[in-house]
C-alpha cells in the first residue's frame, strides 16, 4: 500500500479508469456476440443493423484510447468480411 498521498490518489484514479475501460470493452464484446449470433442464425438484415452498432462501439473505444485504433480497424474489417461472406453464401 502506498504511503504518499499522491500515490494513494493515483491508485484511486487508476481503479476508476480500469472500471470505465472494462465497461467499454464489455460493451464492444457484447455487440460483437450479438452480431455473430445473427450471422449464425442467417439473419442478414439484423446483422447489417448490428454491424453499424458494433462499428459505433469500436470507434468509441478507439477514440477514448480503450482500444488501439488499428485493432478497431482490424475488427471492423473482419466483421465486414463475415457479413459479406454470409450474404454471398445464399
Amino acid at each position: 500500500m502506498a504511503n504518499i498521498k499522491s500515490a494513494k490518489k493515483r491508485i484511486a484514479t487508476n481503479e476508476k479508469k480500469n472500471l470505465e475501460n472494462r465497461s467499454a470493452k464489455s460493451k464492444v464484446n457484447t455487440e460483437v456476440k450479438k452480431f455473430k449470433a445473427a450471422i449464425a442464425a442467417n439473419e442478414i438484415a439484423l446483422a447489417e443493423e448490428l454491424l453499424n452498432v458494433v462499428f459505433s462501439e469500436l470507434d468509441s473505444a478507439a477514440g477514448s484510447s480503450v482500444m488501439h485504433k488499428n485493432k478497431a480497424a482490424r475488427n471492423k474489417a473482419k466483421l465486414s468480411k463475415m457479413l459479406h461472406d454470409a450474404k454471398n453464401k445464399k
